[in-house]
């Protein structure tokens, strides 16, 4: 099957199985697989403007999917710590930099990986836990970062049900434009910071 062949399955049985199916495929979408996640959040918040769904469950499932697939990665991060390399070599002094990183900027990262970069997402769960990256920090960094993107996407399919297409086409260009802007601000810092 092709990818709009499976996309268009999965949005087919949307109104069948309903959030049940949306929290599976945010779940999957956390661990890398690549499923239209975002796109079946937009059609469900289309589906709850119609009044075929209800959007506490819907909310409430593709939250709940988002949020046990990143703590699924995490942990899955955390069991592959023990084939990072030592730090006494080349690599594992540039590791040990990274992890540094992470831990200094790493609720920012993880909050922002959830939605604006969120292709990063799975790989950002992965890091954190195999970093050795405090739990309590990740969890609340995640959870309020799967709770803007599930708000942005449902939204979308709740104010733009009747056009899908428009709606998938605003969310891509919006988040490409928050994205365009947080890079030029992290640049500016950045600059700013060596002058």
């Amino acid at each position: 099957m092709t990818g709009t062949v499976v996309t268009d399955w999965l949005m087919a049985q949307l109104p069948v199985y309903g959030p049940w199916l949306l929290g599976i495929t945010t779940f999957l979408s956390c661990l890398a697989i690549p499923v239209p996640s975002s796109l079946m959040m937009i059609t469900s918040g289309a589906f709850v403007a119609s009044g075929d769904l209800q959007l506490a469950s819907v909310a409430g499932a593709a939250y709940v999917g988002a949020v046990v697939g990143d703590q699924t990665g995490f942990w899955v991060g955390r069991r592959a710590r023990r084939v990072l390399p030592s730090p006494e070599t080349k690599r594992g002094k540039l590791v040990a930099s990274a992890l540094n990183q992470l831990e200094k900027k790493g609720a920012v990262a993880v909050f922002f990986t959830r939605w604006m970069f969120s292709a990063l997402g799975p790989w950002v769960n992965l890091a954190a836990g195999a970093s050795g990256y405090a739990h309590p920090r990740f969890s609340l960094a995640g959870a309020l970062g799967e709770a803007v993107w599930v708000s942005l996407y449902v939204g979308l399919g709740i104010v733009f049900g009747a056009n899908l297409d428009a709606a998938a086409d605003l969310a891509a260009n919006a988040l490409g434009f928050l994205a365009a802007g947080a890079l030029a601000v992290a640049l500016g810092w950045w600059l700013w910071r060596h002058r």
